[in-house]
């Protein structure tokens, strides 16, 4: 009898359940630690993007986020329902069922992905205004075919992981970042050097459609060099009917959630640069910088989500494993260990990115627009970044435990809060543009706290939240203090890089001390992520 986890549960086989839990899990580690390798890359990418377009920064801003809103739209869900119904149908034996259902999703996802191409290429002039943004549009445009491409994609993903082959989604996201670094960058430099300023933010994000193009090929690739998989002979086929309506089933609330953050996104960008240009009465060019100063403050502040995946991607299996064999109290320590870790690990790096941001946005960003001001919005941003990592640990665990629908009305209702707070704070003369990270700071507190109430009410056993912060907030305040003092100290007599490369080694040895002082870490919490037991070894943990 198959349990209702993640992975089947066979009655008198323990050890092939335990094999599959494994085998669940190392994908899972896999894929996480891809991620994290994609968002530095991402880092890498931008941050020389950030100082190479200056003021112009905004117009590929404005077009990223557009086709951030498309692509979750168009495929969010899709590879996660392909995935599940290959996985099924493929344990079943039923390869005929395999094959239907993968030329069924891969024309769906085909589909879309070209509806939302023309909706960018020719809409691009359209998008633009609606951005307030008009110099977007070439950018845009550009930008468009990457749609299609990453939804193509986006089926081949969803098929192998069906099979529990995890290893090509992970290798195509990094070729996928490894374009935008090694063609995107080389072109806007070029540009740049032409004097076509104008232009090098449509040549930058260029990087991004050829760098999925080369993705496309590989997974084609990987396709056509594992003819087994192309075997689809045997067991009985459902109606076209029904495998489309299975799929919209699975795909729709996940596309939901994926989309929700990044509409609200959208919507903002647009509400802020229109209050900086209609209320405040600013010109262009103005708008422009203050507008690049803050997305170069964001890339940032994105930094600290991308290292918390590995957690909240082990959260959802760890959890239904224990849930599915009844085992609530199990599935309570996973919860409580993965805010602990959370805590442990977002709370130096919102709190230190904060305090030092100043520095860091100098380091970063010697010669692009207003560093003092970058530094000034990345403050604020690096304590909204501690909630954010809160927020997504919780949709996990909320994830996990069936409610699969509250993160969706939990971010739709902090997201407006967030776009009245941005429309009155960025129409006052005095607040500007910083009225903005406040309004993400306010968005994603107030999702944090309504997450820990939905969880204190429906989850069996929840957390202490006070026992699990109150030690890290404890070690991240004396981190916090000897960063911001061994940096003015040094800065007395050193320049500002190794003023801060000082202070970032005192604070992680003095918040390590505390950590390891105060107890704080067990191995069960370590177990949580990719090479946990490794690093228990390491630090000598029982």
């Amino acid at each position: 009898r198959l349990s209702a986890g993640p992975y089947p549960v066979l009655r008198g086989g323990e050890s092939m359940a335990k094999e599959r839990k494994n085998s669940f899990l190392g994908g899972m580690a896999t894929m996480a630690a891809a991620l994290v390798v994609v968002k530095i890359i991402g880092a890498v990418y931008k941050i020389p993007i950030g100082n190479i377009l200056g003021d112009n920064y905004r117009q590929f801003n404005n077009a990223y986020d557009i086709y951030t809103v498309l692509i979750n739209i168009s495929i969010a869900g899709f590879p996660v329902a392909l995935s599940k119904m290959v996985a099924a149908n493929h344990a079943l034996g039923r390869e005929r069922q395999v094959g239907k259902i993968f030329r069924l999703a891969l024309t769906i996802f085909f589909s879309l992905g070209l509806a939302s191409f023309l909706a960018m290429f020719l809409g691009a002039d359209v998008l633009a205004g609606w951005m307030n943004d008009p110099q977007a549009a070439q950018s845009i445009r550009y930008l468009a075919p990457a749609v299609l491409f990453v939804s193509c994609v986006g089926s081949f993903r969803g098929f192998f992981q069906g099979h529990g082959n995890m290893r090509p989604s992970a290798v195509s996201q990094v070729i996928e970042a490894m374009g935008k670094l090694c063609i995107g960058l080389p072109l806007a430099m070029w540009m740049a050097s032409l004097g076509r300023e104008t232009e090098t933010p449509a040549y930058a994000i260029l990087g991004v459609t050829l760098g999925s193009a080369l993705t496309l090929l590989y997974m084609l690739f990987c396709y056509a060099r594992r003819p087994h998989y192309k075997d689809l002979t045997g067991g009985s086929v459902d109606a076209t009917g029904k495998i489309v309506r299975d799929l919209l089933v699975i795909a729709i609330p996940i596309t939901l959630t994926a989309s929700a953050v990044s509409v609200i996104n959208v919507i903002d960008a647009a509400v802020v640069q229109g209050q900086l240009q209609n209320a405040l009465g600013l010109a262009e060019e103005v708008i422009d910088g203050l507008y690049s100063d803050y997305g170069r403050a964001k890339n940032i502040y994105n930094l600290p989500a991308s290292f918390m995946m590995a957690v909240t991607v082990s959260v959802i299996p760890a959890v239904s494993a224990a849930l599915a064999v009844n085992k609530r109290r199990e599935a309570a320590r996973v919860v409580r260990a993965s805010y602990h870790v959370t805590a442990l690990l977002i709370f130096p790096m919102g709190v230190g990115m904060s305090v030092l941001a100043e520095p860091i946005a100098r380091l970063l960003y010697p010669h692009a627009g207003d560093p003092v001001r970058t530094g000034q919005l990345l403050a604020i941003l690096g304590f909204a970044s501690i909630f954010v990592c809160m927020v997504s640990v919780s949709n996990s665990v909320l994830q996990a435990h069936g409610h699969q629908n509250l993160p969706v009305l939990v971010m739709v209702g902090a997201g407006t809060v967030m776009l009245v707070v941005d429309y009155i704070l960025v129409g006052i003369e005095s607040i500007g543009i910083f009225g903005s990270p406040i309004g993400t700071l306010c968005c994603f507190a107030l999702a944090a706290v309504a997450d820990f109430t939905l969880i204190r009410r429906l989850v069996p056993h929840p957390p202490k939240y006070f026992r699990l912060f109150f030690g890290p907030a404890l070690a991240t305040a004396g981190m916090a203090l000897a960063a911001w003092g061994s940096y003015r100290l040094a800065h007395l007599v050193l320049g500002n890089t190794l003023s801060l490369l000082f202070a970032i080694l005192c604070a992680v040895a003095v918040y390590a001390f505390l950590v390891i002082w105060l107890k704080m870490l067990s191995r069960s919490e370590l177990q949580l992520m990719p090479k946990g037991d490794k690093i228990a070894d390491l630090l000598r943990l029982p």
